[in-house]
């Protein structure tokens, strides 16, 4: 999978979102397009069926990262490539908001089934199958894509929609930490069930999804020990991050951008005791915001659950 914005281009900005494109696009674009010539009388049918695929995930992508900016998270990146799309969201650290932000994108999905088959239904009684069947073909594939699309997110597996949804849902009763450790361990099943299924029907893309899912569920396991060790930490009274709402841990987990060392930000006031740099906002470790000291200054500490 793509990370950031290495190896892609940048096809344009909508919103304060930067859209790019994978370079390994193009190479799996030409073998799926000349696959499917042989369902169409021209290979410009071919083409705009997989653009209209890059435009359904295109939209799924963004349904995410409007969805997560409504909640009031930050997502400025889409990157597009051969097997789906990543939308970089980070929604504030609350179940309600991760949900959100993670399943607007089927959602677009599902707002679109009705629209194609009534545009599929309408082609038909216009008599399009006899005068045009490449496009009746072209709008019936359209909506076989957008339900396939929607049917595999949707599976519990993480890191899916479907598996990070239940991992959203569990974080109401779980917490943070344990219910990414749930999830995580469910997805490790279900990519087991992958990889047999892309040996059964030997299908080299479904092993590379199977690799792609079994990475993240690693990583998401690691992830979860992380923010378990994270909680247990002591806890700074008197400050509280003004995104989050939640205290700062007591310790040098500060790293100074100058001389590399670690510190205290909130003993030293926002001051390296090391080489003396001053910063002029506090970075929160739980949410990634990034704010002045003054404006982490409360009355009491203010409770929270990870």
């Amino acid at each position: 999978m793509p990370t950031g914005r290495q190896g892609s281009i940048r096809l344009f900005r909508f919103d304060g979102i930067d859209v790019f494109l994978h370079w390994s696009w193009f190479l799996v674009a030409a073998f799926e397009i000349s696959n499917r010539t042989r369902h169409y009388s021209s290979l410009a049918w071919a083409l705009l069926e997989y653009l209209a695929l890059f435009v359904i995930v295109m939209l799924h992508e963004f349904g995410h990262a409007l969805a997560c900016r409504q909640v009031g998270g930050t997502a400025n990146q889409i990157v597009l490539w051969p097997l789906g799309g990543v939308a970089y969201v980070n929604p504030p650290p609350r179940p309600g908001a991760t949900l959100w932000s993670i399943a607007a994108g089927p959602l677009v999905n599902v707002v679109l089934l009705p629209v194609l088959f009534v545009a599929g239904m309408l082609s038909r009684s216009l008599g399009l199958a006899a005068t045009m069947p490449d496009a009746y073909a072209l709008l019936r594939a359209v909506w076989f894509i957008n339900a396939g699309l929607l049917v595999f997110n949707m599976l519990p597996i993480y890191p899916l929609d479907g598996g990070q949804i239940l991992r959203s849902l569990l974080w109401f009763g779980l917490g943070r930490a344990r219910s990414l450790m749930v999830a995580a361990s469910i997805g490790l099943a279900g990519v087991a069930g992958f990889i047999i299924l892309a040996f059964w029907i030997h299908s080299p893309w479904l092993g590379v999804l199977a690799v792609f899912m079994l990475m993240n569920c690693w990583g998401g396991l690691r992830q979860a020990q992380a923010l378990s060790r994270f909680a247990k930490l002591p806890r700074r009274e008197g400050f509280a991050c003004p995104r989050c709402k939640t205290a700062p841990p007591v310790g040098t987990f500060w790293k100074c951008a100058q001389c590399g060392q670690g510190f205290d930000t909130f003993q030293t006031r926002a001051m390296c005791p090391h080489c003396g740099a001053q910063f002029g906002s506090t970075q929160c470790l739980d949410c990634g915001e990034m704010r002045p000291l003054s404006e982490w200054i409360v009355a009491a500490l203010v409770p929270t659950n990870v």
